[in-house]
């Protein structure tokens, strides 16, 4: 991509093998930047997403790694260095979810989702830091509508995401100093895999989600792409701190 808005940077998105973080990794990749793509579990999923921006004349390796575990990120880090020389962009896009009233509640699913959605992103944020230039960096928390529209349910999810909304203002204040800029995008109800899987997306949630939306319909992972492509580029060079909520005007 001749005049990408990422030519020469180089983005770690977290998650990426499926869903919203796929979506953004082949965006980025598209205006010009290198990717990493990161995942947990599925290399499958993560080599096709690979594939997929190779084939475009794209470049992107897969990196296997558990954000919520420190030696699992600085060994994610340290093989994008290895890649692709230097790091500008981290993407936190890695998350789970279940969705279950208060009294199903475990200790063990509290523990799985804020050890991945709140811990793993502090983990892959503060390694992050060793390696972006004197010149910055950006860092693109993907959080949730869950976070202020509260659906019942929901209570360890939005909770985790209501942590995401002040860990971004929190760092954007912190980490400014060094430019590093600290931005989030909040996502309403998007058809992924995940949320295929978890039936979110055919059954009652939906229709619920629907009705109440302005525009009428939930989302797709390329409505949120061109947003973290927007926080990612100099395009937004004197933002930070900021949540976009992108919904359909869903709050």
């Amino acid at each position: 991509m001749k005049n990408g808005k990422l030519n020469g940077k180089v983005a770690v998105v977290t998650g990426a093998s499926k869903g919203i973080g796929a979506g953004i990794a082949k965006q980025f990749a598209a205006e010009g930047a290198s990717v990493v793509v990161n995942y947990a579990s599925s290399k499958t999923d993560a080599d096709k997403v690979v594939g997929k921006i190779t084939k475009r004349g794209g470049k992107a390796v897969a990196v296997q790694g558990n954000v919520a575990k420190k030696a699992e990120v600085q060994q994610l880090f340290g093989a994008t260095k290895k890649a692709f020389g230097k790091i500008d962009i981290l993407v936190n896009n890695a998350g789970v979810y279940d969705f279950k009233p208060l009294e199903e509640i475990t200790e063990e699913e509290f523990h799985r989702e804020f050890n991945t959605n709140v811990l793993g992103m502090m983990l892959a944020t503060q390694e992050a830091l060793k390696h972006f230039g004197p010149e910055g960096g950006s860092v693109i928390n993907i959080g949730s509508l869950a976070s202020s529209l509260t659906p019942p349910t929901g209570v360890i999810y939005n909770a985790t995401k209501g942590a995401v909304d002040a860990i971004t203002r929190t760092l954007a204040k912190e980490l400014g100093p060094r430019k590093i800029r600290v931005n989030s995008i909040n996502p309403g109800m998007v058809v992924t895999e995940g949320a295929v899987a978890g039936g979110y997306t055919e059954g009652d949630m939906r229709k619920n989600f629907e009705a109440q939306t302005p525009l009428g319909r939930v989302g797709q992972p390329q409505d949120i792409a061109p947003a973290a492509v927007f926080f990612a580029s100099s395009d937004s060079e004197w933002i930070t701190g900021e949540t976009l909520r992108i919904a359909g005007g869903l709050r």
